[in-house]
């Protein structure tokens, strides 16, 4: 803990520093990494890359080996590793085996999935593997609402899904994973919020979040961007356009602290490179710590600090605003 707490500190001065100065000071390792066990999925939703099929990247699963080695590299740094970025994580069969492995580093898991490869069969896995928290996407509470966003999704198979996971949880007599159900909020369900809220409290999850949907073409309204602007991201403007609420002021926290791994070795820069346009370096062929002081990412960082309007990924963000979460 004493290393893991002493890199945190010498990330928040580099980050402080370079905010200050205007240019890429960077100390220390990332305290977070987030891993792609696949970017393959069974649902077709219509605001991601995946579900739209407008990947231009191969399919494909992670290297186990070269991510355990990773992982033990970054252990000493590490407080966590988000086992997500495209697809359904659970498609991947490794994931368990993965999961277990950082678990056993003390690292704290976490990963997201669409609920529908929770079953009897693998709900022991999930809980054995260590996972500290699963995240259940349940975006509506009838299945004409939830086929909305969730196209080719069913709804029942989730809910049985989540039931299962509990009633293991309580035979093996096991707190973790802590089930937190994800509501991306849309104008078709937003009408469903107390709906849902009392679903999540009927299934005893741990918890249920409310988050804003990702528009990708948002400037001139879409059917998904919620009447209630509390559960919007995007905000209309006087002529009828709509605009981005974030500030996107020149820092990203995340360029310091958290990268994200694709499928194919890739390190990019964070979860909004959904295509992986911005590559750093590959694993195959490099050593993390070599892309992690390279070039390209010190280029990078420079480019947030100078105008980060300018980099199409992160015209659609809402993060980038000094914030640690552990």
């Amino acid at each position: 803990m004493i290393i893991k707490s002493f890199n945190i500190i010498k990330l928040i001065l580099s980050y402080l520093l370079s905010n200050l100065l205007k240019k890429p000071i960077h100390w220390g390792m990332p305290y977070g990494i987030s891993i792609e066990p696949t970017n393959k999925c069974n649902l077709s939703c219509p605001q991601c890359p995946t579900g739209m099929k407008i990947l231009t990247r191969a399919e494909g699963k992670m290297n186990v080996e070269i991510i355990k080695i990773l992982v033990a590299d970054l252990s000493p740094f590490l407080y966590t590793s988000i086992f997500y970025f495209q697809g359904e994580p659970f498609i991947n069969h490794d994931i368990y085996d993965v999961i277990k492995f950082a678990h056993d580093k003390s690292i704290y898991g976490i990963t997201s999935t669409n609920g529908h490869f929770v079953n009897e069969f693998n709900a022991n896995k999930i809980i054995e593997s260590g996972l500290r928290k699963l995240i259940i996407s349940i975006d509506g509470t009838s299945q004409e609402v939830y086929d909305q966003y969730r196209v080719n999704g069913s709804l029942s198979k989730v809910i049985e899904g989540a039931k299962i996971l509990v009633n293991a949880k309580k035979r093996l007599k096991s707190k973790k994973p802590k089930i937190v159900f994800q509501f991306l909020v849309t104008a078709k369900n937003e009408h469903q919020i107390e709906d849902a809220k009392r679903l999540a409290k009927e299934l005893m999850v741990d918890k249920i979040e409310f988050k804003t949907t990702q528009i990708y073409d948002f400037k001139f309204g879409n059917a998904l961007i919620p009447k209630n602007e509390k559960y919007s991201r995007y905000k209309k403007n006087n002529d009828g356009t709509y605009k981005i609420k974030s500030n996107q002021k020149n820092h990203c926290w995340r360029m310091w602290t958290n990268p994200v791994v694709t499928v194919s070795g890739d390190v990019v820069p964070c979860c909004f490179d959904k295509d992986a346009k911005y590559k750093m370096g590959n694993l195959n062929n490099q050593s993390f710590k070599e892309i992690w002081k390279s070039e390209a990412y010190k280029n990078y960082r420079a480019q947030v600090l100078k105008n980060r309007k300018s980099i199409d990924i992160c015209t659609n963000c809402t993060e980038g605003l000094f914030k640690v979460h552990l």
